[in-house]
């Protein structure tokens, strides 16, 4: 297996091939898109949809397509998450948000532009392979894997839980709900994307999908702790608004202290679940021990 970095670096090279070239009354959106996609990111999902591919045996160039996929949906939710009916931010990555660039307008459509460019590599992708019905399947149920976990029982099944209870009073269920799908889907959607697409059995599949949603939602809580005492000048974008608007994240509903907790535990559900692997499995166990302590 290849270097975090290695990965990153492959994703980075490819990462906007897979937008098509637009009409010149719709360079604008095509601009937007490019522009979120290219002010920097860990690229953590689509590094793991190809660790976790490569990890299976794997062929990581058949998977970079839906690596990058990945990327363009986390993109687009982070531009959208952005706009002032959602979190009103003005800095992303230590840059400009999108709409502060170029309007809440074409900021809502380099959204839905990655989503449904996201859409099209996935489905460009399957009609290579009608005439090999092994790799069909892989490639057709790593596909569906992506936008189920995108969607409305996904990520956008947290952020609208999130959305409609601000300033309501959360409890333990709601923001475990929140956190889940917020952020665990779509660390679990690569893991598990990159699997079936290698083939791998089922029960490496079960495997992996309890360390990628343990190690998804550790990164949504120590995202929850970085709002509270994190530093402005690494995450990019200003802290403590979550408990300016009520937000129902983990600090707010617990503690501090039982956010550090959650913390490590989750972490260390996510390298337990991987224990058999052994040294195999070291890139996915280091990697959950490295999110636990990011400063952004």
């Amino acid at each position: 297996m290849r270097s975090f970095e290695e990965y990153k670096a492959l994703i980075n090279e490819n990462l906007t091939s897979f937008i098509p070239e637009v009409n010149k009354y719709s360079a604008t959106v095509r601009d937007a898109m490019k522009y979120s996609l290219e002010i920097g990111g860990k690229r953590l999902r689509p590094v793991l949809l190809l660790a976790a591919c490569d990890f299976a045996g794997g062929n990581i160039e058949e998977a970079l397509p839906y690596a990058a996929a990945l990327e363009y949906i986390h993109t687009y939710s982070l531009i959208h998450d952005d706009l002032p009916a959602m979190d009103n931010d003005d800095f992303r990555r230590g840059k400009p948000t999108n709409h502060k660039v170029y309007g809440e307008a074409m900021a809502v459509l380099a959204g839905d532009g990655l989503l449904n460019t996201a859409a099209e590599v996935i489905a460009s992708q399957l009609s290579l392979y009608f005439n090999n019905h092994d790799k069909l399947v892989n490639h057709a149920k790593a596909g569906a894997e992506i936008i189920r976990r995108a969607g409305i029982n996904g990520m956008i099944g947290g952020q609208v839980a999130d959305v409609e209870n601000e300033y309501n009073t959360a409890d333990s269920v709601l923001v475990e709900y929140i956190e889940e799908h917020k952020c665990g889907d779509l660390i679990t959607a690569p893991v598990v994307a990159g699997l079936l697409l290698a083939g791998a059995e089922q029960h490496i599949i079960d495997d992996f999908e309890k360390y990628a949603m343990n190690m998804g939602i550790a990164f949504q809580v120590l995202d929850d702790i970085l709002d509270f005492e994190g530093d402005e000048k690494l995450i990019g974008k200003k802290v403590g608004k979550d408990k300016d608007i009520g937000k129902c994240n983990y600090v707010c509903v617990h503690s501090l202290d039982d956010a550090k907790a959650q913390l490590a535990q989750l972490t260390e559900a996510a390298v337990d679940a991987l224990a058999k692997y052994g040294k195999s499995a070291e890139f996915f166990t280091e990697l959950a021990e490295a999110m636990k302590i990011r400063k952004a």
